[in-house]
């Protein structure tokens, strides 16, 4: 047995050996299913918490009824708790026994192997461990800590911030508990009563049953374990609302169009001390005017006479949020030809930038005046004898 389940297992005898739960609900051992159920019940609305709201004992005595009756208001955990309370009243193991069982040298016996013997299958945790998992679990379930909810949200930011980086502020609405009621679902003034259909308990079992059964919130009262005889007329009996709050948001830099961000904890508040959800931010980037991007390459088309494309020429090409570059362009540069400019693109997340690719465009002037156009006539005749498109013309082999 690993050290965990023979932990557990002792903590079983130690503690839970010594309840008696028809004593903790004041009914017979003997008790029929409709009176363990009638006795819970008006043990449950005279301890409930939120009747006494600053009543400790009572709270005390809510989980003790809840954690009796969760055992033996179920028939097969009440089955095995008889069985289990019969091997204790003979003997069979009592607080600070240890796994030892048969009298008072507590040797020669294991509760586990007699178990395992008795049943054919696991030792005391595998047989009564239901149990004890599954006592006071109904009120332990309910204030269990939940996570709040996720919250999307759409953000636009300029050309420039998406490579830099930016704080932008956020107007968000999220689910919240309803200002009219608090969250009890109830009109203002209107008294509580027990849910009936999951008794107070906050909770139901759904499903076939046997290891196949489920706690599930109840559908009644929504777990909240009671239940308004005039709903809140502004939540409708939810319990639930809305609320707006501005938020800081750290945009990261190097964001690209329709990426999204998730921003740890800054989502909807969590219940009973649980952790806030999440924001998640689709970032939309407004193009820029001159620049553009690829992965993390900025882009830039370059205008170029056809003389400068011919002869070659130094050019300088602009560069965002730096001094101007000098590109050289070879002579003979062709339409379409890309340069590279090392460090001037988009920062990466390790803080590097790519590369700024600055792509030639070789401009045709719409208009020529009178030296400009004989320039290029002449430029014609002496190029004439070698047309560009002669093998357009070829017929294939």
């Amino acid at each position: 047995m690993a050290d965990s389940d023979r932990q557990k297992n002792d903590t079983f005898r130690n503690d839970w050996a010594t309840k008696d739960f028809y004593q903790v609900l004041g009914v017979a051992k003997d008790a029929g299913a409709a009176d363990i159920k009638k006795a819970y019940r008006k043990l449950a609305r005279d301890n409930h918490p939120d009747s006494h709201p600053d009543d400790t004992a009572k709270h005390d005595r809510f989980k003790q009824v809840a954690e009796a009756y969760d055992v033996v208001g179920d028939p097969d955990k009440r089955t095995k708790y008889d069985e289990f309370r019969a091997l204790q009243s003979r003997g069979g193991f009592g607080p600070g026994m240890g796994g030892g069982f048969g009298g008072s040298g507590g040797a020669g016996f294991n509760i586990d192997d007699l178990l395992r013997e008795r049943t054919g299958g696991g030792g005391f945790g595998d047989v009564f461990g239901d149990i004890f998992t599954g006592g006071a679990g109904r009120t332990r379930t309910q204030a269990r800590p939940r996570k709040g909810a996720d919250v999307e949200s759409t953000a636009t930011i300029g050309f420039t911030e998406a490579l830099d980086g930016v704080t932008i502020s956020l107007r968000l609405t999220s689910d919240a508990p309803c200002g009219t009621c608090q969250g009890t679902g109830g009109k203002p003034g209107t008294r509580p009563r027990i849910c009936t259909q999951c008794e107070g308990a906050g909770f139901v079992v759904a499903g076939a049953g046997g290891a196949f059964s489920m706690n599930e919130t109840c559908p009644g009262c929504g777990g909240r374990q009671l239940v308004y005889e005039e709903a809140c007329p502004t939540c409708h009996g939810s319990g639930r609302g809305t609320s707006a709050r501005s938020i800081q948001a750290r945009i990261p830099a190097g964001v690209r169009d329709g990426q999204r961000i998730r921003l740890r904890g800054k989502g909807s508040p969590g219940e009973n001390g649980g952790p806030a959800g999440d924001l998640i931010v689709t970032v939309k980037v407004r193009p820029h005017r001159v620049f553009g991007r690829k992965d993390d390459n900025l882009t830039l088309d370059v205008p170029v006479a056809f003389d400068e494309a011919a002869l070659g020429a130094e050019i300088k090409v602009p560069t965002l949020g730096g001094p101007p570059v000098t590109l050289k362009i070879p002579a003979g540069t062709p339409n379409g030809r890309t340069f590279r400019v090392r460090g001037r693109g988009a920062t990466r997340k390790d803080g590097t930038k790519g590369d700024l690719l600055a792509t030639i465009q070789v401009h045709v002037p719409a208009t020529l005046d009178q030296p400009a156009r004989e320039a290029l006539e002449a430029y014609r005749g002496a190029t004439g004898g070698k047309p560009l498109r002669a093998n357009l013309f070829e017929e294939s082999a």
